[in-house]
């Protein structure tokens, strides 16, 4: 591992646009795979809005192919989980012995499939804690929040986590390492009550919390979340934080989760890892989550739906 290290970015949309970014505005050295904006960020390079600060990067290390990546020590993969399979040919181009692939991605069972799929590869999770959007080229913008939280899944060596979080401050980014399943689980308390919510009732998360009956609804989708991880054998984790969590989402502006602009922008949505495979593991754990299983079937409708209509 060297002092300065060398960062992949997979996945250049609102989470790895904004992360990348603000770590190449600090002077880090980045390394941005895109897919239909290359051309515009090539030529035009990239721009984030931000209330925090808003900048341009005129030049960015931009390519199409990882096959014409250099290898890093740290690739940070903010791709849609729909997309998972395609890390068998994405991360060996750009990945060493030593590189920590970091999953910034929604949902449970993701660090395991990808170990499963590329033996020995060091795995971390990351947890955003971000509102942002990138909905025309080259451009990202950065509404609030934007801290993240690093989960060691496998990493065999603890200094380029802490080499990962001094770069990350340096940046202007909160970060600080957390226990893995926990963060995994409390994420998944926010996740899958507002994202399902979301696109089956064709709203915000600032209409779901101004209604009794639908801010009922997301605590008791919430609780189950916790029981299921109480149940997987996640500790720290009480109903305090559901409610924790939905104060923090009333300050919050009006907000639309990525799940939410990718049924509007009729894209795939991330229903397995984010809604399936918790529902799988907690059932492995003797605990059945019935609210959760109704909001997946609906979700499962509204993409057959949306597929059988475009």
């Amino acid at each position: 591992m060297t002092d300065k290290m060398k960062y992949g970015i997979i996945g250049t949309g609102a989470i790895g646009g904004y992360y990348g970014a603000k770590l190449a505005y600090a002077g880090k050295e980045i390394h941005f795979l895109l897919h239909s904006d290359y051309e515009y960020v090539k030529e035009h390079g990239l721009q984030l809005n931000s209330p925090d600060g808003s900048f341009h990067l005129t030049h960015v290390n931009a390519y199409q192919d990882v096959a014409e990546m250099p290898q890093c020590d740290v690739v940070l993969v903010a791709l849609k989980s729909v997309g998972e399979d395609m890390l068998k040919e994405l991360l060996p181009p750009i990945v060493k012995p030593d590189t920590l692939v970091v999953l910034i991605q929604n949902g449970i069972g993701l660090e395991s499939d990808v170990a499963a799929m590329l033996p020995g590869v060091q795995l971390a999770a990351g947890l955003a804690f971000i509102c942002s959007a990138k909905t025309k080229p080259g451009v990202v913008d950065h509404q609030e929040l934007g801290m993240i939280n690093i989960a060691d899944f496998n990493c065999k060596d603890q200094r380029i986590i802490e080499k990962l979080l001094a770069d990350f401050t340096e940046s202007g980014i909160q970060a600080r390492q957390v226990e893995y399943h926990e963060a995994r689980w409390k994420k998944a308390v926010w996740n899958m009550p507002f994202n399902g919510l979301t696109v089956v009732l064709e709203t915000t998360t600032d209409k779901l919390l101004a209604h009794p009956a639908t801010e009922g609804l997301v605590r008791d989708l919430m609780r189950e979340v916790i029981d299921a991880a109480r149940a997987c054998g996640v500790k720290n984790l009480t109903y305090e934080h559901a409610d924790q969590m939905i104060s923090m989402t009333k300050s919050m502006s009006p907000y639309s989760p990525s799940m939410k602009l990718d049924y509007d922008f009729r894209r795939p949505m991330e229903v397995k890892y984010l809604y399936s495979r918790p529902i799988e593991e907690a059932l492995k754990h003797g605990y059945e989550m019935k609210k959760l299983k109704m909001l997946e079937a609906e979700l499962l409708f509204k993409e057959k739906m949306m597929i059988d209509n475009s």
